[in-house]
């Protein structure tokens, strides 16, 4: 349903979709990716947000994984995009779409300014893929898993 609301926005002039950035984080070690709670739901998602000024994308989704989930580590590579409707206070959603960088872990901070807010958990991304609500973002997870040789 989503994609047919998004196809039909298209063709009858809604804007292109607000722009948003995000840390894929991983664990060089284990091949485990973190997830963090949104703070609105709880769900499961990726540490995003929206570009900062002076920054490049890679380096915003790098703040963002600090503030969201306490990870330090190097701004990382963009590794593909994916779409979601974020809701807004009076009900309805705004298309963002979303550059996703792949960010290996270097620290994880227990002192962090969402500590309180946040849940985060470590997980095998294919089992990440079965956490997150996005399919798009499911997809990217998904081929986390794959040898390098078959993405």
């Amino acid at each position: 349903m989503r994609q047919i609301r998004r196809n039909l926005g298209r063709l009858i002039g809604a804007r292109q979709p607000a722009l948003q950035v995000a840390a894929l984080c991983l664990d060089a070690t284990t091949g485990r990716v973190l997830l963090i709670t949104s703070r609105g739901t709880g769900r499961w998602i990726i540490p995003k947000g929206w570009p900062m000024p002076g920054r490049s994308l890679a380096e915003a989704a790098l703040e963002e994984a600090w503030e969201e989930a306490g990870v330090r580590a190097r701004p990382g590579t963009e590794i593909g995009q994916y779409h979601y409707d974020k809701m807004q206070d009076r009900g309805f959603g705004i298309p963002v779409v979303v550059h996703v960088f792949l960010t290996v872990v270097d620290a994880l901070a227990d002192d962090f300014p969402e500590q309180g807010s946040r849940e985060r958990q470590w997980v095998d991304p294919a089992r990440a893929a079965t956490m997150v609500a996005e399919p798009e973002l499911a997809a990217i997870l998904r081929g986390l898993g794959r040898p390098a040789a078959a993405r």
